[in-house]
C-alpha cells in the first residue's frame, strides 16, 4: 500500500467531479450490478494515470451523456475493492489504470492501460464519450 498522503490528491482528482470512491468488494458489487450504467475507473499512482487517464475520465464524465454512476477504486490501496472490480472486468487482465463501462451489470466497454499510455487525454475521452452515447 502507498501512504495515504501520497494518494489523497489523486483520489480527490476524481471525487471532486462526482466519482464515488469504493473501498470494499460489497460496494463494488452493488455499484456494478445495479440496474443502469456504471463507469468504473481503476485509479493508479502511475504517470499515465495523471497525464492521461484521470483527465480523460473527468472530461468524459462532465461532458455530454453520462452513466448513472461514476465510481473509482484505487490500485495498490483497497485490495478487495480493486480485486472485485477486476473480477467484473474478466476476461481482460488486471490493468492499472483502466476504465470500464457496465450496463445492468454487464461489461460493455473497457479501456486498458495499453490503450491509455501514450495517448492524449482528449482521444481517450472521445472514446469514452462514444461509449456513453451508445450505452447510457
Amino acid at each position: 500500500m502507498y501512504p495515504e498522503y501520497l494518494v489523497a490528491p489523486m483520489r480527490t482528482d476524481l471525487t471532486s467531479v462526482g466519482f464515488e470512491e469504493l473501498k470494499n468488494a460489497e460496494e463494488v458489487k452493488n455499484a456494478i450490478e445495479a440496474e443502469g450504467t456504471t463507469f468504473v475507473v481503476v485509479n493508479s499512482v502511475c504517470g499515465c494515470a495523471a497525464a492521461n487517464a484521470r483527465p480523460a475520465a473527468k472530461l468524459a464524465a462532465t461532458t455530454g451523456k453520462k452513466p448513472d454512476r461514476l465510481v473509482t477504486v484505487f490500485a495498490g490501496m483497497e485490495k478487495d475493492a480493486v480485486d472485485a472490480a477486476r473480477n467484473h472486468m474478466l476476461p481482460y487482465p488486471p490493468s492499472s489504470p483502466s476504465m470500464a463501462l457496465f450496463k445492468d451489470g454487464k461489461l460493455v466497454h473497457i479501456i486498458e492501460r495499453h490503450q491509455i499510455e501514450g495517448r492524449p487525454a482528449q482521444m481517450i475521452a472521445d472514446n469514452l464519450m462514444g461509449a456513453f452515447e451508445q450505452y447510457c
